[in-house]
This record gives structure tokens, C-alpha cells and sequence, in this order.
């Protein structure tokens, strides 16, 4: 008797120490956020594993919807209003959906967000439909992967990457009214920001005499500023001012070396480099 409730016993605490046991997850989450026009794009998904199977057209069906990953539904999360694919979405948290075919896919923004993967879909509950070309890839990819590239202001690629097949999920952001009703509104009080809205009208163009004359004024505030001072002979050589960019990059070189700055003494010679 004193042998079996012993043995028993073993049995017991063999289960619990398996029940402790962890264990990698065979589709494990990954998390994603990147800053992204005025705000963020965050991905939450699960990564399956190839494992030597043949996935898009096999294991991932062509023609058939599926929930673009593992276990639940993949969620995206736009940190403010933004175009997918061309079509509008509001700011939020949404599900993304396939179908994949060879040459195409029609991706599918979705606000169930609490799906079991496919499970709870609803057509009604879709906020935009549109189709992307594949790519194919030079090598394989073992884990399902999305990434957030081509970052640039107000515009980035959701990139889904898996087997030898890639696809990418355009998105847009309209910046530049937020930013030029940010700029209107700190040009009326008095510590104005010259520079930063000097180097945006700079970035994306806009009324270059405008930023020609906030530079200066940032720069009269702040005479030895060499970074400011480089900014000006960027937006001369736009103007088609090449002896003022010249004038004004060889006082950044100046200003630069005083302030120890290797960086900024290059970037003058390589624009003066360009005005010849």
C-alpha cells in the first residue's frame, strides 16, 4: 500500500513539474511600433514558420481569405487619420485581411480586432478593400514577417515578407496642413520657431524666399548656429544662388570648425562640391 500511494506521488509531482514546463510558442507574437508622420504605426501579429513546407498556394490557399499570420487576427494600429492602399481610414486599431493569389493580393482592413483569426469576420465591418502586387524575393524568408519601410514624412510601406513572396501595403499621412497651421499659430507668438519652420518649407519646397528669410532671422538670434547657417546655403543653391550658397557653406566650414564639428564642415564641401 505504502508503495503505490508512493508511486502516486511521483505521478503527481511528475505532472506538475510538466505542467511547468515553457515552452517556445510555434507562432510566436512580435510587436512592432514605428513613429511615423505625427504619430505611429503599430503591428501586433503572430509568426508562423515555413519548416520546409510550400506555403502560398498550399499551406496559404490562393483565392481564399486568410487572416494574414497566426492565431488571432493580425492588428494594426494608426495613430492618426491616414490613406491605406488609397482609401481613408481614421485613426485606430483595425484587422488585416487577405486573399493572396500569385501576382496579386487584396488586402482587407477590417475593425474586428478581436477575432479569432478568421473566426467573427464580417464583411459589413470592412473599411477598405484593395489589391497589391507580389514581389519575388532572391531568397526565403523561414518566419512570417511584417515590417514597417520606406519611411519617409507622410508616406511608409507595411511589408508582408514570407517564403519566397513579398508585398507591400501602401499608407499616407496629410502632414502638411497640421504643420502649416503649427507654424502659423508659433509665428504669433514671440519666441518664434524660424528654424524648424525654415527647414520644413526647405524639406517639401514650399515659398523658399519665405524660408530663406526665417534662416536668417534664426540665425541673427543665433550667429555662430553652423547648422542653421548650412540650412541658408541649401536653400540658396535651391534659389539657383550659387555664389551666396558658396558664401554662406564657407562660413559654415568656419563656424563648423569651431564648433568641432566634422560633419557639418563636410556637408559644406560636398554642397559647395555641387555648385561648380
Amino acid at each position: 500500500m505504502k508503495k503505490i500511494v508512493l508511486l502516486f506521488s511521483l505521478f503527481v509531482s511528475m505532472g506538475a513539474m510538466a505542467q511547468g514546463i515553457k515552452m517556445p510558442a510555434p507562432s510566436p507574437t512580435q510587436i512592432i511600433k514605428q513613429d511615423f508622420a505625427l504619430s505611429s504605426i503599430e503591428i501586433n501579429y503572430s509568426r508562423p514558420l515555413a519548416k520546409g513546407r510550400k506555403i502560398f498556394g498550399d499551406l496559404v490557399p490562393f483565392g481564399k481569405m486568410w487572416r494574414t499570420g497566426a492565431n488571432g487576427a493580425t492588428k494594426v494600429t494608426f495613430g492618426e487619420d491616414v490613406k491605406v492602399g488609397g482609401v481613408a481610414i481614421k485613426a485606430g486599431s483595425y484587422a488585416i485581411y487577405s486573399i493572396p493569389n500569385a501576382d496579386e493580393w487584396e488586402i482587407i482592413i477590417n475593425k474586428g480586432v478581436n477575432n479569432g483569426g478568421l473566426s467573427g469576420y464580417k464583411t459589413e465591418e470592412d473599411v477598405a478593400r484593395f489589391k497589391v502586387k507580389t514581389f519575388t524575393l532572391p531568397f526565403a524568408i523561414e518566419s512570417f514577417t511584417m515590417m514597417i519601410g520606406d519611411v519617409l514624412p507622410a508616406s511608409a510601406n507595411i511589408q508582408i515578407l514570407w517564403e519566397n513572396t513579398a508585398v507591400s501595403i501602401p499608407v499616407e499621412a496629410d502632414i502638411d496642413s497640421k504643420i502649416m497651421k503649427s507654424i502659423d499659430a508659433a509665428m504669433n507668438v514671440d519666441n518664434r520657431p524660424y528654424f524648424a519652420a525654415a527647414s520644413y518649407y526647405f524639406e517639401v519646397g514650399k515659398e523658399l524666399p519665405k524660408a530663406l528669410e526665417w534662416v536668417n532671422k534664426a540665425i541673427d538670434a543665433q550667429p555662430s548656429a553652423y547648422w542653421m547657417v548650412h540650412l541658408k546655403a541649401k536653400i540658396q543653391a535651391k534659389l539657383g544662388d550659387k555664389a551666396g550658397a558658396k558664401a554662406t557653406a564657407l562660413k559654415g566650414i568656419e563656424l563648423a570648425k569651431a564648433g568641432n564639428n566634422d560633419d557639418y564642415v563636410a556637408l559644406n564641401e560636398k554642397l559647395i562640391a555641387t555648385l561648380k
